[in-house]
């Protein structure tokens, strides 16, 4: 008996913890002899991984489910894969119409009896939780041994969590008696089995201790962490393993405070110098000791994330965050002083009581915060959320296929939020890529704030006809110098060419110039000149790579330019682990003059 669990990510990059965490725990219970089918115990049925993502196409994902020969088919479903899920059940069944097949996830746990309605070919959901419900089913399954028997309603309706398919009859059994112990689940990730390359993701908590009105989690009441020295030897592994990036799901992870040094002060104790460790976290509970831990670790060891979501107090308090921003921004800023953490903070257009002008304030209260990145979300629907219940009050319109995203409010109409779309695009690009850094922070001095900024670059692009689809990045840096040429003249346009040369040249060894950033260039004689000097006397470059004598090779290696009548080294050895940009170094040209007077 073979059960397939599958995944559609939305990135390669990405990986799903929860067909992990299923399949670990039946292969744990059924080596300790504790899966059983009315009380009889029974071997673990082979369990077998496979993860895909939305942008494969369907067909292929289908011909590869089929080739891996399954008995019973599991689901991973969430809002961004539903239609990509709905899709392969449909399709999976007509291909191997012996095969059952069942779903799990956020998606369908709060409306399966309509979802198994509308979507015939599924057997049918795991609610909720699904360790302990897919150990039940799997032991069904295992059960039926080589005849492939599949279970019946009898059998099924003792599984409680479940809702089923018997016939033309939808059968929902009773929600378990308790919370799954997070402690006694296994470590999720086998040494066989891993998701190489991708980012891990990595659960210490479930639960939230806040309701927030739009969040799954307001309906989970109950909060649960695995043990510390658990979490400890398991975080070890990641560490051990060298992998890149590891993400914590927990809703809040600082929640618990002393929980949230002890484990933050392991991962600095033990650093690998490679492994990058993001979390969810509210940054206005933050106390002077965490924030004297976050200023003293590695650069680029943690990543911050933090929702923000409105600071128009009438909605906070609607959807039920009471924040302290005054605390809040005053933590942000005291984490971006100590310069060694990526802080990403967010934003959601579309909640109650908040009207374009005061999403515009929100946005420049928190573009303020100086965040590396600033997420401008829109409010998604939640199937079994109090914003869903309460959606005919707020006036909300969301689109009807997942993700249920908002379209208009009373306060927000479908025009705005299309022009907030196009904000969204320009953050996303010029600001969240961190590739325009120097360039955007002159820009937004001649705008009334950053909104107003986004707002207006939005509108010239949309006037110009032009999309950001598939867009090189030459054709980014072209389109925001149009832009700044259309608003500037004179010294604050060619200013503002010199900070654009730097965007450009910090993030890539580029050895070519752009046709747009104007004649002015390198001359060759003087380039020869310093990396001939440089290769011999090393006044900039030394160490490591560029311990040599050999001025083509520092060539190479680093990039060498002219802005603003003065001359530039990047050095590409020497990065900000934080946002990637070279080293920039003024080059006091004078002695390279001197010795290649025919520059002068």
């Amino acid at each position: 008996m073979k059960i397939l669990l599958v995944a559609v990510n939305a990135k390669y990059i990405h990986s799903n913890p929860a067909v992990y965490s299923l399949a670990s725990c039946c292969r744990e219970r059924a080596r300790g002899g504790s899966l059983h089918r009315d009380g009889v115990e029974v071997p673990a049925p082979e369990t077998e991984i496979a993860e895909y993502t939305i942008n494969q196409q369907t067909s292929r994902i289908l011909a590869d489910i089929y080739d891996r020969k399954p008995d019973v088919l599991m689901f991973s479903c969430y809002i961004w894969n539903r239609r990509e899920v709905a899709g392969l059940i449909r399709d999976a069944k007509s291909v191997m119409p012996d095969v059952d097949i069942w779903i799990g996830g956020p998606e369908v746990s709060f409306d399966a009896e309509n979802i198994l309605k509308t979507l015939p070919e599924a057997r049918g959901i795991m609610r909720g939780e699904g360790e302990d419900i897919f150990c039940r089913l799997a032991a069904l399954y295992s059960a039926c041994g080589e005849k492939k028997r599949l279970p019946v309603r009898g059998e099924l309706e003792r599984v409680e969590g479940i809702t089923f398919r018997d016939g033309e009859t939808v059968v929902s059994c009773d929600e378990p008696q308790k919370c799954v112990d997070l402690d006694a689940l296994p470590f999720p990730y086998e040494k066989s089995e891993g998701p190489e390359n991708r980012i891990i993701y990595y659960e210490s908590s479930r639960g939230c201790p806040f309701r927030c009105a739009y969040c799954l989690s307001s309906v989970d009441r109950t909060m649960r962490f695995r043990d510390v020295e658990k979490v400890k030897d398991e975080l070890r592994i990641f560490i051990d393993s060298g992998v890149p990036q590891v993400k914590f799901v927990d809703r809040t992870f600082n929640c618990e405070r002393e929980r949230a040094l002890d484990i933050w002060r392991f991962l600095a104790e033990n650093d690998n110098g490679v492994t990058n460790f993001h979390f969810e976290i509210a940054g206005d509970i933050l106390g002077d000791e965490e924030l004297a831990l976050l200023g003293s670790v590695r650069p680029g060891q943690f990543q911050l994330e933090i929702g923000v979501q409105s600071t128009n107090g009438r909605t906070l308090e609607e959807i039920r965050r009471n924040a302290d921003l005054k605390r809040l921004g005053e933590n942000v800023a005291a984490i971006k002083r100590a310069g060694n953490v990526h802080v990403h903070l967010d934003l959601i257009a579309g909640l109650p009581y908040e009207d374009y002008g005061s999403f515009s304030r929100s946005f420049d209260d928190v573009f303020a915060m100086g965040s590396d990145q600033l997420q401008l979300g829109f409010l998604k629907v939640l199937s079994g959320t109090p914003m869903e219940e309460k959606r005919d009050t707020y006036g909300i319109k969301h689109t009807a296929e997942p993700p249920y995203e908002v379209l208009k409010t009373r306060w927000i109409s479908y025009e705005d939020i299309i022009k907030l779309k196009g904000v969204e695009e320009m953050v996303e690009v010029y600001h969240n890529s961190g590739q325009f850094g120097n360039s955007l922070a002159l820009l937004m001095g001649h705008f009334a704030g950053p909104f107003s900024f986004f707002e207006a670059l939005a509108g010239w692009y949309e006037d110009a006809g032009t999309a950001m689809v598939n867009v090189s990045r030459n054709a980014r840096y072209e389109r925001l110098l149009a832009f700044a040429a259309d608003m500037l003249s004179g010294h604050d346009l060619e200013e503002f060419v010199t900070a654009m040369i730097f965007d450009y040249y910090m993030r890539d060894n580029v050895k070519s110039r752009p046709e747009f950033f104007g004649a002015e260039r390198v001359e060759k004689s003087f380039s020869k000149t310093f990396y001939s000097i440089e290769a011999r006397e090393h006044r900039y470059l030394s160490g490591g790579r560029y311990d040599t004598d050999d001025p083509r090779l520092l060539r190479k290696l680093t990039h060498l330019e002219k802005a603003g009548g003065r001359y530039y080294l990047f050095d590409y050895e020497d990065r900000d682990p934080l946002n990637g940009n070279a080293r920039v170094i003024k080059i006091e040209e004078r002695i390279y003059l001197e010795r290649h007077t025919d520059l002068t």
